[in-house]
C-alpha cells in the first residue's frame, strides 16, 4: 500500500516497538493513532510523533470498543491496525498462578482479539484493510519460565491464521511479526527502565521498519509471516 493512503492505529505504543512503528508509519507520510494506559508517557509520545494519542487498556472491552470509535470518527478510513500492546510474565511452571498467567492472556490474547475485531468490522465495512500481529519467537518455541507467555503468542500465532482464512475475501491482509530479543524496556525491573544497550541485538527500528516494509508491499500480495533474528548476538 501507499502509506500516504493509511491511517494506522497502533497500540502499546508509547514506547519500544510501538512508538518506533508508528515513528517510522509516520515518516512515510501515514496519519497515526497511538495507545496506551499511562496518559502521560501516552501523550509525550504522541507530541514527539505527530500521532492522535488515545489511552485506553486493551484488556477491557469498553476501552476497547471507545478507542475503534474514536479512531473511526477521527480516521473515516482507517486501513490499519498494528496489534503491538503486549507484556510478559516468566515464573516456572510450579510457581505460577492463575491469577498471573490469565493477567497476560487478558492483553496479549483477548486484548489483541478485540482490539482486532473491532477493526475488522470497520474494514470488512470497507472491503480494505490491514492487520499486522507483533507476536515472537516465543510464540514458534518454548522455554524455560515461559509457561504463560510463550502460550500467549502460540494462541495469538492460532488467531492469526483464522482472521486471515476469515478476512482474504474482504480485501483485508493479516500479517505477523515475530522478533527474537529486542532491547526495549520489555521485561526491564521498571517499565521505563531500558536494558543496556548492545549493538549485536535487535533494537525496536528494526521492527518498525520490517512492519512498515511488509505493510508497504503492493495491495495485491502480501507476506504472511516474517520472523527477524539477531545476526550474532553476543
Amino acid at each position: 500500500m501507499d502509506l500516504k493512503n493509511a491511517a494506522a492505529l497502533v497500540t502499546g505504543a508509547s514506547c519500544g516497538i510501538g512508538f518506533e512503528t508508528a515513528r517510522v508509519l509516520r515518516e512515510r507520510g501515514a496519519r497515526v493513532a497511538i495507545c496506551a494506559r499511562h496518559k502521560d508517557e501516552l501523550e509525550a509520545s504522541a507530541k514527539i510523533l505527530g500521532a492522535l494519542p488515545i489511552v485506553a487498556d486493551v484488556s477491557k472491552e469498553d476501552d476497547v470498543l471507545r478507542m475503534i470509535d474514536i479512531v473511526v470518527s477521527e480516521f473515516d478510513d482507517y486501513n490499519v491496525l498494528v496489534n503491538n500492546a503486549g507484556f510478559g510474565s516468566f515464573e516456572p511452571l510450579v510457581e505460577l498462578t492463575s491469577d498471573e498467567f490469565f493477567r497476560v492472556w487478558r492483553t496479549n490474547v483477548l486484548g489483541a482479539m478485540m482490539v482486532a475485531r473491532e477493526s475488522a468490522r470497520h474494514f470488512v465495512g470497507r472491503n480494505y484493510g490491514n492487520i499486522v500481529n507483533i507476536s515472537s519467537t516465543a510464540g514458534q518455541r518454548g522455554f524455560a519460565n515461559g509457561t504463560a507467555y510463550c502460550a500467549s503468542k502460540f494462541a495469538l500465532h492460532g488467531m492469526t491464521e483464522c482472521w486471515r482464512a476469515e478476512l482474504r475475501q474482504y480485501n483485508i491482509r493479516v500479517m505477523q511479526v515475530n522478533p527474537s530479543e529486542v532491547l526495549t524496556s520489555f521485561g526491564a525491573a521498571t517499565p521505563k527502565q531500558p536494558r543496556a544497550d548492545n549493538p549485536s541485538k535487535l533494537h525496536a527500528p528494526d521492527i518498525g521498519e520490517l512492519v512498515v516494509s511488509m505493510l508497504e508491499l503492493e495491495d495485491r500480495g502480501f507476506i504472511t509471516e516474517s520472523t527477524i533474528w539477531a545476526t550474532n548476538p553476543r
